[in-house]
Formats: C-alpha cells, sequence, structure tokens
C-alpha cells in the first residue's frame, strides 16, 4: 500500500509473542507528552521503542522542509528496530501525537537476547524482505498515482491499521486524522487533500462522524488507489 500505517510495518512488531514478550520483559517503561520526539532521524540508534499507549508517527523531512508522514502507529509496534540490525543513525523522525507509554530496550540488551534466541534472525530476514515489497509498491504508488489515489491510498492504510466496521459496509477510522497529517502521508498539499475530501463528501464516499472520517464506499477508494 501508498504510505503505510500499518501497524505490521514494524519487524520486531511482528515477532512470535513469545519471543516479543521475552525480549520486552525488562524493558524500561518511559512516558512521552503529545507533541514530544522520541528520537530524531540522523541520531545515533541505541536501541528500539515498543509502544504500550498512545499513537505516534514517522516522519522524513524534504530538502525545503516539508514533512512526509512514513506511517502513523499504535500500541504493539516498535520502533527503531532497524539501528539495532546495522548500527546506523535513525532513519526517520519518530513523534508522539498523543500521550504514550513506550518501553525502551538497549543495543546491548538485543545483542544478548538475540545470542540467546538466534531464531530470531531468521524471522528477521523474513520480515525485512516483506518490507522491501512493501517499499517497492510505495514508491511506485508514489511515483504513478494521481493525488485522489494517492489520498485514497492513505486513506485505505490508515483503515487497515485503525478501522472498525460499524455495519452497512461503513468503516470507521478510529482515531483523529486531521487534513496536514493526511496530506503528509499522501505526499501532497492540505488544500488537495481538502478538496478531494470534500468531493468524496459530496458523492457520500467519505464522511465525518464526530470528527472520525468513515469510509461510506470503500470500493470506490480501492479504484482510485490501484496502479
Amino acid at each position: 500500500m501508498g504510505i503505510p500505517a500499518r501497524q505490521d510495518r514494524s519487524l520486531l512488531s511482528a515477532l512470535p509473542r513469545d519471543l516479543s514478550e521475552h525480549l520486552f520483559a525488562k524493558a524500561r517503561p518511559l512516558r512521552f507528552a503529545a507533541g514530544c520526539a522520541v528520537f530524531i532521524a540522523g541520531e545515533r540508534g541505541d536501541g528500539c521503542y515498543r509502544i504500550d499507549q498512545g499513537l505516534l508517527k514517522v516522519s522524513t523531512l524534504s530538502t525545503s522542509g516539508g514533512e512526509r508522514i512514513l506511517a502513523i502507529v499504535g500500541a504493539g509496534t516498535v520502533v527503531g528496530e532497524l539501528s539495532l540490525l546495522d548500527g546506523g543513525p535513525r532513519s526517520a523522525t519518530v513523534a508522539t501525537i498523543r500521550d504514550s507509554e513506550l518501553r525502551f530496550v538497549g543495543s546491548a540488551d538485543f545483542r544478548v537476547f538475540a545470542d540467546a534466541h538466534p531464531q530470531v534472525y531468521k524471522h528477521l530476514v523474513t520480515l525485512l524482505a516483506q518490507r522491501l515489497r512493501t517499499t517497492n509498491v510505495a514508491i511506485a504508488a508514489t511515483s504513478f498515482l494521481t493525488l485522489k489515489g494517492r489520498v485514497a491510498r492513505a486513506m485505505l492504510d490508515l483503515v487497515q491499521a485503525f478501522g472498525h466496521d460499524i455495519g452497512d459496509g461503513r468503516i470507521l477510522i478510529r482515531q483523529k486524522i486531521n487534513q496536514s497529517d493526511l496530506a503528509a502521508m499522501a505526499g501532497t498539499a492540505r488544500e488537495n487533500v481538502s478538496r478531494i475530501v470534500n468531493t468524496w463528501k459530496r458523492e457520500s464516499v467519505v464522511s465525518l462522524l464526530a470528527g472520525y472520517y468513515c469510509l461510506e464506499n470503500r470500493k470506490t477508494l480501492e479504484r482510485e488507489a490501484e496502479l
């Protein structure tokens, strides 16, 4: 999918439950208020974080200073794990959208864990391959989709991460996402998102329920998002 906002983006999030629970059993608990940076792109990677409660965004900045949201992730997701594997700097910035509770595992503790449980590497190789496939699709979507198609993909990614079926084919996105964030996910200006969403509202494709986006006609968005 275009600009993934999925819970399965994280490599460590998708580890078997017993391995994941063991890894984070003695992790250091941390709390961040809404609007705080957990880490910033380019910083030295010294460990990873699992979200116990809250909502985070993973983003990068363009050379002109514009933000591009790569993912919006919630409870159960692990962020910052790539630096554990290659020792490189942070590849993206992660910040809290709302008050969040995280657990931190440092690089040294991860290496001890992985040495004691070498099967973790087998899972990570498979998951890295899956992430590469997802990235290839995302690049294609950015290159070939229309603006409307990119916004549709961003909506569908949010549905996959936070969607709730409320009956009659209607899907409620149970996170409040503003148009600026949706624009940053789709890689376009907020004004474009506003125009597209207003068109979809008139056509009964999307609605707003108490500030939450609701997909009234998912198939229309899926057609728009096809490569």
